[in-house]
């Protein structure tokens, strides 16, 4: 008989029992998680019960202290003698190693108040990493490792996730969670895209809509066809990026990884320096409260940069998951760090500053008398495979008026240009080209440029030029402002004299009116893409620039920018891929709350900076001097990193 072995995650994702054994129940699980926790709580209750019979019964108060050391001293120990094993010395060891030397120098309590203080600490560290991974832990949560797979006859079958291939329709209950990516063919629902987009809002999907991994059906029973496997789906890379985010570290924070491991080597060799050499020059003694080794010892712990380590990975972590609770995707903490310098903010216009819902408001015979309709039908069939508004919106009239498709040959696309090809028209074939002003004035007899220049005198709104054979049809879409825009705008140049600026591959008036609408700094226009990546180049050389584009068409400016900053809607894998920042719901009201989510995580981290080393400085000369006691320089040394955590978990706040 042969089983399928499970993958962990799948098997506990499933519901079954794990174990007979009595011992594993929720409770003790729910124990297991907090281990730490309430083992230094013990240690800390022990000490003190060690610390009141020290007075009275010394014989007790050494065994409450065993049980401390035995608590909190073990772990530390098997971890650091591990650590010195594979020739590692670290802050670690470099704790426990003070812990356990102040036992020699009749000073026990103050080691185990050492090693309890170290344990909560720890313990809070982890309570602090976890509250700041909460975005990738609950988005991991969300990812079902099951569906019901519906077979040719009907019947459902229950089917690991990452076993489901393209193709295959899989059953979505009423407030289950969608664990691919899909196309709706069976069923009417409501989805809630929360966990994703930040956006609460109930969407409704019926047959034909596409649907994405993670969203959570709402009514309905609906039946998917699956479209992407578990490792491509929108959630699988959401998740990826958001661990990527976590794992990518600033600068800051690579300088003080490589510090501390020179750092811990350092420290221990001046405590033994200062331990061995203190007498000679201060005239003190090797041993007692007042001796070198005492002070050695005190100064080892003061100068621990347990606090300086923890302050930027623990204010990065609690930016990072409070930006996803929002919708944003950050690649690391890096992208804060850029974007909190960036004085230029350069936004693509079609659908960034406006909705990009295009609407076909015009048509105008600029020359010839080809049937309105017909134009329509030809401008669809040539736009039919484009993804850009316009095509969008040519596509859709045709489709409103019931347009059929005709046959295009021969079909090329220019870049930077349109599109052309070959059409049969009663009999005849006939050349169709629809794209940019600029193809006609470099291919079009003068007449037919001062035509074409004189239609565009009062144009202000989007447009684009259709030419069959000798006949010529100018094209103009409405394009509607956000809502917000103005507001988010204007707030965004009040803070820190920002400058904004819009890069657009549309016409001069068009780009200008919706410039002088939302207050632009400066509009560049009739932009190809290589002219804007050109700009782009240019202006990130001053290391401040921000671009924010819809991502698929601005994909290589957003990548050249110093920031690139995504409104692409979810799924995109373009977005994902160019921008350093990703806005899954296009909400460009994020901007601003982002821009200054980044200036306050420098702020912090500059607070936790600052902090740890104004404890190390405070405490470590002072220890010397036998100003400061071992327990003083344990409570500054354990409650400094304390504090810092504690800051960092400020910026969690949405």
């Amino acid at each position: 008989m042969t089983t399928t072995p499970y993958i962990f995650d799948d098997f506990f994702a499933s519901g079954k029992e794990e174990s007979v054994s009595p011992f594993l129940t929720k409770s003790s699980k729910k124990y297991a998680k907090n281990l730490e926790l309430i083992s230094s709580l013990l240690a800390a209750f022990f000490l003190a019960l060690a610390f009141a019979f020290s007075f009275y019964n010394r014989s007790l108060s050494n065994l409450f202290l065993v049980i401390v050391y035995f608590l909190s001293g073990t772990t530390a120990l098997i971890e650091s003698i591990e650590d010195i094993k594979n020739f590692e010395i670290n802050i670690d060891v470099l704790m426990t190693l003070a812990a356990f030397l102040s036992v020699l120098i009749d000073s026990a309590i103050e080691g185990g108040l050492l090693l309890v203080l170290f344990a909560l600490s720890g313990a809070m560290e982890q309570t602090v990493s976890r509250k700041s991974k909460g975005a990738l832990n609950s988005l991991t949560k969300l990812s079902p490792s099951f569906a019901f797979v519906v077979g040719e006859d009907g019947n459902l079958s229950e089917r690991a996730v990452r076993d489901i291939e393209v193709g295959t329709i899989i059953l979505i209950k009423a407030q289950e969670i969608v664990p691919l990516d899909g196309e709706v063919v069976d069923g009417n629902s409501f989805v809630n895209l929360v966990h994703l987009t930040g956006e609460s809002q109930p969407i409704a999907k019926k047959t034909g809509d596409v649907l994405q991994a993670g969203a959570r059906n709402l009514d309905g029973t609906l039946s998917i066809k699956v479209t992407k496997t578990s490792s491509e789906s929108t959630l699988s890379k959401i998740i990826e990026l958001v661990h990527e985010a976590q794992e990518t570290k600033p600068s800051v924070q690579k300088i003080l990884d490589r510090f501390g491991k020179h750092y811990a080597v350092t420290i221990i060799g001046l405590s033994i320096l200062f331990a061995l050499g203190l007498p000679l020059v201060l005239n003190i003694p090797y041993l007692g409260n007042e001796g070198s080794i005492y002070r050695a010892l005190a100064f080892l712990i003061a100068a621990s940069p347990c606090a300086l380590i923890i302050a930027t990975p623990t204010a990065y972590l609690s930016a990072i998951s409070a930006c996803a609770k929002r919708g944003i995707l950050l690649k690391g903490g890096v992208s804060l760090d850029a974007l909190a310098k960036c004085k230029l903010f350069a936004f693509d216009k079609t659908g960034t500053l406006t909705t990009g819902n295009l609407t076909c408001s015009k048509i105008t015979s600029i020359a010839g008398n080809l049937d309105q309709n017909l134009a329509i039908q030809i401008a669809a069939s040539l736009e039919k495979h484009a993804t850009h508004p316009i095509a969008k919106a040519l596509v859709s009239i045709g489709s409103e008026k019931k347009l059929p498709l005709l046959q295009i040959n021969d079909f090329n696309s220019i870049a930077g240009y349109g599109l052309e090809g070959i059409i049969s028209l009663d009999d005849h074939k006939k050349s169709a080209f629809i794209g940019n002003v600029d193809y006609f004035f470099k291919n079009e007899s003068k007449d037919h440029q001062v035509k074409i220049k004189n239609a565009l005198e009062n144009c202000k709104n989007a447009y684009c030029v259709l030419k069959v054979g000798l006949n010529l049809i100018l094209f103009e879409f409405d394009d509607e402002i956000r809502e917000h825009s103005p507001t988010i705008l204007k707030n965004l140049r009040q803070s820190d004299q920002i400058k904004l600026l819009m890069l657009t591959g549309d016409h001069k008036s068009s780009a200008l009116y919706v410039s002088n609408q939302l207050q632009i700094d400066e509009t560049y226009h009739d932009l190809k893409p290589e002219n804007k990546l050109e700009l782009v180049s240019n202006l990130s050389k001053s290391g401040a620039l921000a671009m924010i584009g819809d991502g698929i068409n601005d994909a290589p400016a957003l990548a050249r920018a110093n920031v690139g900053i995504s409104m692409g809607s979810i799924g995109s894998a373009a977005a994902i891929d160019a921008s350093d920042i990703v806005l899954l719901n296009d909400d460009l009201s994020l901007i601003g709350w982002l821009f200054d989510k980044a200036k306050k995580t420098l702020k912090i981290v500059k607070q936790n900076l600052s902090l740890a080393l104004f404890v190390i400085v405070f405490a470590t000369t002072p220890a010397l001097l036998g100003l400061i006691p071992l327990w003083l320089a344990v409570i500054l040394h354990e409650g400094g990193t304390v504090i810092v955590g504690l800051n960092s978990l400020r910026l969690l706040k949405k």
